[in-house]
């Protein structure tokens, strides 16, 4: 999707809108209840494929946790598989292979969240085998002590050696000065190296609660059976008290911050960062769906501002990029990052005055309605391409629920983007890309001795 072919494919972009918001509005059956011990249930009936995924997804994240104790969440999911009253380690998993299933874990920022994949007639099993580590979790001290250690092997692969990530984690914990969203989520590892069994059975029963989680079904099942089957497995876990959370909030206006990171990397980067609000924190949420659509207009494909630009056009920079998550349970970044064209003998400084040039654009003249447009059928036809999944599908009503929205903005999305105007593009703009909202990193090779 990303010349004649070029045009032909923007003109395919431009036809997917009508049929995208015709789906918008002939939506899937979606039915919510809520038992009694607290344990909200969101079924969304997809009957092409006799399957169903489960999902239950729990109010806590690395954003709930503080300096000293990083990495709780991502820790208990590891040890959510270890073990509980009816099975031992791993048998859960072994259980659930045998039927075809597939399952899964993640953990982020805002939830933690667990899968199983499978036949419609198997839903019971998956059903049974998460209420019970729900109700029962074991974590016995020899499963950590092994699986702290798989932990920190994992940070060590995905970070330490990652230089991407690394930057990107240190540019975070910049960015974020008054929010828990500065903590990674793996944990630092002076935490995960200190880190006791203890620490995560308090903080298991401090927020694994039924009244703390939400069970989310899509696919070949009714909310009656779905409804019976909660009934049955989850209906007599008692609901607890779940400590106060807090959204995220961060400064409006920090002020300007730089930090200069030497990693083991061939080619200097740049990462900018504003601090924005997401949909749970924004005042109007048309000012969410403008940045939504100024992340594709500046890379957005082939065609968007940046690649066109600042990579073929001044060639300027090798690549940039622009990323904006709205969907998240305090405020946000508006992220835009490059790398210099060293080809061309590109400086860092000469790419983010390139990057500011195209944000200073987008504040002195709105973007044609033909561009607008254009993006916007770019950006509807990726989502109703992906919640063709019913994984997709229950993911996106997990997160909308956990964040503290509801998943019924799923459904009025499309609409909501394309209620979107130029004015409001300028607007958001003008409002966000402010020196005061700015967090830089220049990411430079590590120097030598000598140097």
């Amino acid at each position: 999707m990303k010349g004649i072919a070029r045009q032909a494919a923007g003109l395919l972009i431009c036809a997917l809108c009508l049929p995208a918001l015709t789906l918008a509005a002939d939506t899937q059956p979606t039915h919510e209840f809520t038992l009694d011990n607290g344990l909200k249930v969101v079924v969304r009936e997809d009957h092409r494929a006799p399957v169903v995924v489960s999902q239950l997804w729990y109010k806590v994240g690395s954003s709930y946790e503080t300096p000293g104790q990083t990495g709780l969440s991502h820790a208990l999911e590891h040890m959510m598989f270890k073990g509980s009253r009816k099975l031992g380690p791993g048998e859960a998993s072994r259980i659930l292979r045998e039927l075809g299933a597939e399952e899964n874990a993640f953990t982020s920022d805002d939830y933690t969240a667990y899968y199983q994949v499978l036949a419609r007639d198997r839903l019971g099993v998956a059903f049974e085998l998460e209420a019970d580590r729900l109700a029962s979790l074991r974590l016995p001290p020899e499963e950590f002590a092994r699986e702290i250690e798989v932990i920190k092997e994992e940070r060590r692969l995905r970070t330490d050696d990652k230089p991407s990530a690394k930057a990107f984690e240190r540019f975070k914990a910049m960015a974020y000065p008054a929010s828990g969203y500065s903590i990674p989520t793996i944990g630092w590892m002076a935490d995960l190296d200190r880190m006791k069994v203890e620490e995560l059975r308090h903080w298991y029963q401090s927020w694994y609660a039924p009244n703390n989680a939400t069970l989310v079904v899509v696919g070949d099942v009714t909310a009656d059976e779905v409804k019976g089957l909660a009934q049955r497995w989850f209906g007599d876990i008692p609901r607890r008290a779940v400590p106060p959370a807090k959204r995220p909030l961060e400064l409006a206006t920090p002020g300007e911050r730089r930090i200069t990171l030497h990693v083991r990397t061939q080619l200097p980067s740049l990462v900018m960062g504003f601090n924005v609000p997401g949909l749970a924190t924004a005042p109007e949420a048309r000012q969410v769906h403008a940045l939504r659509l100024i992340s594709a207009l500046l890379d957005g494909g082939y065609s968007a501002r940046l690649p066109s630009r600042l990579e073929r056009g001044e060639e300027l920079v090798s690549g940039a990029s622009a990323w904006y998550d709205g969907f998240s349970r305090g405020d946000s970044l508006f992220v835009v990052s490059a790398t210099p064209n060293v080809q061309k003998s590109r400086t860092l400084a000469q790419a983010e005055a390139g990057l500011w040039r195209e944000l200073e654009a987008l504040k002195r003249t709105p973007p044609s309605a033909e561009e607008l447009q254009r993006v916007r059928a770019q950006v509807i036809a990726d989502l109703v391409y992906q919640r063709d999944s019913i994984t997709s599908q229950a993911t996106t009503i997990g997160q909308l629920e956990t964040v503290g929205l509801s998943w019924k903005l799923m459904d009025q999305d499309l609409a909501a983007l394309e209620a979107v105007t130029p004015a409001d593009i300028q607007a958001a703009a003008r409002t966000f890309f402010t020196r005061d909202r700015l967090s830089v990193a220049h990411v430079l090779p590590e120097e030598s001795g000598h140097e």
